[in-house]
């Protein structure tokens, strides 16, 4: 009898287990929840939508530095309104190898920006993303890849957060999203 009792106690307890693993690992795969962008009115906006001239091409041109952006990161497509589709994530070398070769919007010279180039697009009043929304719509607040790589480190390039605004080192053999830019007219 008290056999039997254990038995189903451990039968039980196996069963709940189960059920939490399974539980967590389709939690582990469900795309993440994107929250809605947070900015703070009372902070001045770094990267202001009069900074920017937009054109119907999905493109955009940073007034203040000349750069030319395309508005979404690499791996969406511009519907005419917004950013579409899911953003690609590649290695540092393979992000520079996808930028030297990107044909968008007529041009054919894209490439990964600098360090600098790249946290001049930062929006520092806003997370989640960090960046303008209205010009860089539908941008994953993800790490984004620079051009630069990072001195202190050999396997290390710059990277910019556009979830909190922050620049880091990142391993250049992690995938991470990239946006691409070019010198302008």
């Amino acid at each position: 009898m008290n056999l039997i009792r254990i038995n189903e106690r451990s039968a039980m307890k196996h069963k709940l287990l189960l059920t939490v693993i399974c539980l967590l690992l389709t939690l582990m795969f469900l795309p993440p929840v994107e929250a809605a962008q947070t900015c703070f009115d009372s902070i001045i906006a770094t990267a202001p939508d009069d900074s920017f001239s937009v054109h119907a091409d999905g493109t955009v041109t940073d007034n203040r530095t000349g750069l030319m952006w395309m508005r979404c990161s690499l791996g969406q497509e511009w519907n005419g309104k917004t950013c579409t589709g899911q953003a690609i994530i590649l290695p540092w070398a393979a992000a520079l190898k996808e930028a030297a070769k990107h044909v968008y919007a007529g041009h054919g010279d894209w490439r990964l920006p600098n360090k600098n180039e790249l946290e001049s697009i930062v929006e520092g009043r806003c997370v989640a993303p960090a960046i303008n929304d209205k010009i860089f719509p539908a941008t994953p607040a993800a790490y984004y890849w620079s051009s630069s790589p990072y001195a202190g480190v050999s396997h290390g390039a710059w990277s910019i957060d556009f979830g909190y605004g922050s620049v880091n080192a990142s391993v250049k053999s992690g995938k991470i999203n990239l946006r691409l830019v070019r010198d302008g007219e």
